[in-house]
């Protein structure tokens, strides 16, 4: 049976109440990128104070696993590619820094108390049911303009690239690194292991939404704290999760748009 349970990660006594009696826990509460560069506070507080209350939640009620859902972001731009778990960590956002923050704490608890704990890092999922509004990702934005018939906006020259995952294959490697006994107090990263340019993401969208030639994307500004690199070395994943991502990029965006239009019909 499910049980669905609405509260506030930044509440310590809901997030003690809701561990206890619990075999795994995946910790995703999160507030968004965009959301950071507006107001970082908040940001801080759920991030890394909401990842503070989990740890002493299952400090006090220890879980099989803790599973700690962290991001790409905590590296920033790269500094060399592949990037893999031991690239340094230089976010270029409080977004990013939150969630650095919030990993070390994850590990701490490990290394002090032994709290059974994993630290996944995605990098930049998407799938049907993307954040939508105005901290949407770009393939949503992306998408939100097609629909109307309106160019992709691409911020910066749109030669700046992302590991882009799709959805499936980002639980599954989640799911995975919950059962590994190798990766307790240790991190891993889940990605397709491909590097995409923006400007490559936009032309794949357009053309899977009909778009002609006269729809090229539209540059503006560089946006603030955009990271230039993004591109993963999955091989400990591979090695350790048996991971394989299934889903290439033209074949999750095809997902997605399908998706996506049915929803709005």
């Amino acid at each position: 049976m499910l049980k669905i349970v609405h509260g506030d990660v930044r509440n310590a006594r809901t997030v003690t109440a809701q561990v206890k009696k619990v075999d795994f826990v995946f910790h995703l509460a999160v507030e968004a990128l965009l959301a950071s560069l507006v107001n970082p506070r908040i940001v801080h507080e759920v991030n890394v104070t909401g990842t503070l209350n989990v740890c002493l939640a299952c400090k006090k009620n220890p879980p099989e696993r803790l599973v700690h859902v962290s991001s790409s972001e905590v590296y920033g731009t790269a500094q060399y590619v592949p990037m893999d778990e031991n690239h340094p960590f230089c976010p270029t956002t409080p977004y990013g820094a939150s969630k650095a923050a919030s990993e070390v704490y994850v590990r701490s608890f490990y290394q002090t108390w032994k709290i059974p704990a994993v630290v996944v890092r995605p990098f930049n999922t998407y799938g049907p049911q993307c954040r939508t509004g105005q901290y949407s990702a770009v393939i949503t934005k992306f998408f939100n303009r097609l629909v109307e018939g309106k160019p992709a906006i691409i911020h910066g020259d749109g030669k700046q690239t992302r590991d882009f995952t799709y959805v499936s294959d980002t639980v599954d490697g989640i799911i995975e690194a919950a059962k590994c006994d190798a990766l307790l107090g240790d991190s891993v990263n889940i990605a397709r292991g491909e590097e995409v340019s923006i400007i490559r993401l936009a032309k794949i969208m357009t053309r899977l939404m009909g778009m002609k030639g006269d729809a090229d994307p539209i540059f503006q500004r560089e946006r603030l704290g955009d990271v230039r690199r993004h591109f993963a070395d999955i091989s400990k994943a591979r090695k350790l999760l048996n991971f394989r991502p299934k889903i290439s990029i033209e074949e999750g965006l095809k997902k997605f748009v399908e998706w996506e239009r049915d929803a709005r019909r």
